[in-house]
Parts: C-alpha cells; structure tokens; sequence
C-alpha cells in the first residue's frame, strides 16, 4: 500500500502538471476567441487530453513503473483521449452547422425560424428572434399605418382649408373694389368671414391637439371629478346645436361615481362623440348619453339615430382623417380630426373608447378606471 504521504506529492505533482497545460491551453482559447467554436471545443479536447497524459506522466515516474506497465497506461489514456477530442470535433462541428442554420434564418427575408432541431440555448435564441422580427413587423406595420393616415390628413386638410380660404377670399375682394356697398350685404360678408375664421381656428386647434397627442406630449392634470358632471357639462354644452337642429339630447350619469382625469381633456373627447352624434341624428331622432359602471369601470355610451355605420368602417372610425360615406367626424367638413382626438385622449387616461352599430344607429362607449 502506498503511503499517504507519497500519495500526497504525486497528487501535488499531476495537479502542476495539468495546470501548466491548463494554462496553455487558455491562452491558446484567448488568442482563438474569434475563431470557430468547433476549433475552440478541440482545443479544449486536446488540451484535457494532454493534462491527462501529463499526470499519467507523472505518477508512472514517481511510482517508478516500469516501461512495459507506463506503455500500457499511456496507451488507454491516448485511446481514451482520441474519442473524447473525437467526440468534441463532432460536438463543434454540430455547433457550427446549428449556429449556420440560425444565421441563414436570420438573413431571411422575411425571417423564418429554423426548421432544424437546435441546442437548447440557440433554440431559445430562435425563439426571441422570432418573437423580436414579430414586434418589428407589427411596428412596421403601425407605422405605415400611421404614415398613410397621416398623407390623407394632409389631403384632407389642404382641401378643407383650401375651400373657406378662397371663399374668404372672394369676399374680401368683393369689400374691397366695392362690389358689394348695401350694409346688409357688407354685413353678412363680415359675419360669413368670422365664421370661417373660427372654424378654421377649430380646424388649427385640432391639428395642435392631435400632434401633441402624436408626440405623446399631452399632459394631464388630473383631479377629482364625478362622472355625473361631466356628462351634465357635455350635455350643456351641446345642447344649443341639437336644439337648432331638432335632435332630442337627453342625458343621465350615475352620482357617485369619482375619476381622476383631467377634467378639461377628457370633457372635449365626450363633447367629440356627443357632436358628432348630433350631426348624424336626424332632426326628429334622439342622442342618449348615458354614464355608469360596467365590469369595474366607469362606463359613458352616446348613441345616436344615424342608422348605423357599415361594418367594413366600423375599425377605421377613429382613425386619422376618416370619414366614411356620411363623414362621421365632428365639424361638418372638418379635418377629421374629433374621434381621432377622442380616442387619443381616453387612451391618455389608460381608458378605451370603442363603437358599435346598434338598433337606430351607432353606440360609442368610453371606458375609464374609477378613482380609488
């Protein structure tokens, strides 16, 4: 039996001896770090095999072996360390082809995951890749969403200020060579350019209200208020046009409910649906502005008389610059702008704003957190 001491130093001996190759090969991995994994996973494999043979090496000298037995235990380590650098190539090169096949999805277009049985960890590499190019494509897909509504704002507004600019601009010429001299006359001139003014100031305003809604700029200052006054405040405030157009406006809220919104942004997204209900309302119809509590949340619908809004629009009602076959937007020839504002505004709000056809006409809900 050998004794713990000798033990001891050919333990000490064979530890030096694989740490000097150990060394050796990590500088050798070092100065490989760009090369090819299949060429670092052999240097690997020769390296365990030649800190094995060192320390075979080494305990066949100090035990003093003689050549027969050293020969014989330095060939089963050899032929031991051949397949393990055997196994490793072939663990380098299924390494490689795997990364190939994950770099030839990738310069797909479009990309395709691997159809290939991967490792693990480039698996789930292939996995975020997929779901990375599914977050690009959807936010492509926005932003030319986004940039096709914004070339209709644009032909849209040019053609809306294009028609009360000339207008204006006949009448003003028509003052000014004195066309026109009856007071009467020149009076409704004056009256007929104030009105375009403000309805081009409505027009700019929007367009303001809209960018800074675009840039995430809009910023809220929220207090306290019920829900009941602000559909009262909306009501009010639009009953002088569906009095004049002989639309029946009634309202009603539950008391109680608190929001924390800004009272003043959210009042003009609910003014937006209930005018453009009015305006798509038949003289004899009636516009029903309700508020209350649905699933947790604060809840106000406008529903109107229009008769309904074709289902195929029904998605693009919000969006920038539509108009649909009667032009549901708020105005009357407007930019289009007013459920765009809407919606861009109850979403500050973290609500969701959405509209559907019903038994009359159309049913545009609003939906907000209620305040704690």
């Amino acid at each position: 039996m050998i004794p713990f001491a000798d033990l001891l130093w050919v333990a000490w001996y064979a530890a030096v001896a694989a740490a000097v190759v150990a060394v050796v090969g990590l500088v050798l991995l070092h100065a490989l770090r760009g090369r090819s994994m299949a060429v670092q996973l052999a240097v690997v494999g020769v390296a365990t095999v030649l800190a094995t043979v060192s320390g075979i090496v080494v305990i066949t000298l100090m035990m003093y072996l003689d050549a027969h037995d050293r020969s014989v235990a330095l060939a089963v380590v050899i032929a031991a360390g051949t397949v393990a650098m055997g196994v490793s190539v072939l663990l380098g090169r299924r390494l490689v082809a795997a990364n190939r096949m994950l770099v030839d999805a990738v310069r797909a277009d479009p990309y395709r995951p691997p159809e290939g049985r991967l490792p693990a960890e480039l698996a789930e590499l292939a996995r975020e890749l997929d779901a990375a190019y599914g977050r690009l494509a959807a936010a492509h897909e926005r932003e030319q969403a986004l940039e096709a509504s914004r070339r209709e704002l644009v032909a849209w507004v040019s053609h809306d200020l294009r028609t009360p600019l000339a207008g204006m601009r006949a009448m003003a010429e028509a003052l000014e060579d004195e066309v026109v001299s009856d007071p009467e006359t020149v009076r409704a001139y004056h009256g007929r350019i104030r009105q375009e003014i403000d309805r081009l100031t409505g027009m700019v305003d929007d367009l303001f209200e809209l960018s800074r809604i675009h840039a995430g700029a809009l910023r809220l200052y929220r207090r306290r208020v019920g829900l009941d006054d602000l559909v009262a405040e909306a009501v009010e405030g639009t009953e002088p046009l569906a009095r004049a157009k002989g639309v029946q406006l009634n309202g009603r809220a539950r008391e109680g409910l608190p929001l924390e919104v800004d009272a003043a942004e959210l009042g003009r997204a609910l003014r937006n649906l209930v005018v453009n209900a009015i305006r798509h309302t038949p003289s004899d119809g009636t516009v029903e502005v309700v508020g209350g509590v649905e699933d947790g949340m604060a809840c106000v619908t406008v529903s109107d008389a229009c008769g309904g809004i074709p289902e195929d629009d029904l998605p693009r009602v919000f969006d920038v610059a539509f108009r649909g076959e009667t032009a549901r937007t708020p105005g009357g020839g407007g930019a289009g702008l007013g459920l765009a504002i809407a919606r861009g505004i109850v979403e500050a709000h973290a609500g969701k704003i959405g509209v559907t056809n019903a038994e009359t006409g159309c049913r545009f809900m609003i939906r907000l957190p209620l305040a704690p």
